[in-house]
């Protein structure tokens, strides 16, 4: 199935959201100070984004201002419920889910929203976890025959993810996530992150927005108090994915400790070649079978055009 068939499966879903173009969308901000400066941002875009300081006014500045205001009035419904309980306070982390495809920017747009909520007054403390933390391991991938499916939901520990979120959301004092490196392409045994009961959790992978496996199972994203698509054709993310994949074979391949360090002596066709096939083999599939379809169970929806900037802001109706 094509991305396009999959997008015609869901005609009625436009309709739940406001569809807001950049121009209305970057007026939201006017007159807030930009609290980043090009270096910073400069060092929080992956490889091959082009976010610069425009971008980050006109399109993320506002909606790191709508995610403050949905966070601060979760705090205050939840100390409302509190007192119309008479129980203590026990407001827990505002969750947002960031999902998308591999490289449509997801990543940078993950860590941005960081930057920019932790500048607002309400929200000083947000950590960032993402899912590749709770990919199986390598030799497990391998023992069950799924290493050609990395990033596909069966190659990921969604019991441990659940488990995570549930007690991010339960209020825990500290909860720990399991460390992946993109080095090492896998898993770093011993190695940890540590979330202590921050104002917001930012949550970022391909399949946060899967639906649950059965009907009697619960759904990582229903554990989210909002949640983001990053959204973009096809055949745009494709040619993204393989200038990525340049830009990783003449830097992080060459590393002697990468995994990929076999491909850094590749010729430049044989290495575009070889991104094609990646991309055509493993991440269309993956995208189409499984990420496109949970498009519409996202709170907004940022979609992109073929420069990697935003266009247009689909945000669901309240």
């Amino acid at each position: 199935m094509s991305p396009e068939e999959v997008q015609a499966l869901t005609p009625l879903a436009p309709s739940l959201y406001r569809e807001i173009d950049r121009a209305d969308w970057s007026r939201l901000a006017a007159g807030v100070a930009q609290p980043l400066t090009e270096t910073e941002i400069v060092q929080l875009r992956g490889l091959g984004d082009r976010m610069d300081l425009g971008e980050v006014a006109e399109v993320y500045l506002p909606l790191s201002r709508l995610l403050s205001l949905y966070a601060s009035a979760a705090h205050r419904l939840g100390t409302d419920t509190d007192a119309f309980l008479g129980d203590a306070d026990s407001t827990t982390p505002f969750v947002v889910g960031v999902a998308g495809s591999v490289a449509v920017g997801k990543s940078t747009v993950a860590r941005l929203l960081r930057e920019l909520m932790s500048r607002w007054p309400g929200t000083p403390r947000v950590e960032l976890v993402t899912t590749d933390g709770f990919l199986y391991p390598n030799a497990e991938l391998e023992r069950r025959g799924l290493m050609d499916r990395k990033g596909f939901p069966e190659s990921y520990d969604r019991r441990a993810l659940l488990n995570f979120l549930t007690e991010v959301k339960s209020g825990a004092a500290e909860v720990r996530a399991p460390f992946y490196s993109h080095m090492r392409y896998d898993i770093v045994p011993d190695a940890q992150i540590t979330v202590r009961r921050p104002d917001v959790v930012i949550v970022e992978g391909l399949n946060v927005l899967a639906p649950p496996p059965s009907p009697h199972d619960v759904a990582v994203s229903d554990l989210f108090d909002f949640s983001i698509y990053v959204d973009a054709d096809a055949d745009h993310i494709s040619n993204w994915y393989v200038d990525r994949f340049m830009a990783l074979k003449a830097g992080a391949f060459n590393n002697p400790s990468s995994y990929f360090n076999t491909f850094a002596d590749l010729d430049d066709d044989e290495a575009v070649r070889m991104a094609r096939t990646f991309w055509n083999d493993i991440n269309l599939p993956n995208l189409v079978e499984n990420v496109l379809p949970t498009k519409h169970r996202a709170s907004l929806i940022l979609h992109k055009g073929a420069a990697h900037a935003v266009d247009t802001v689909l945000l669901r109706k309240v």
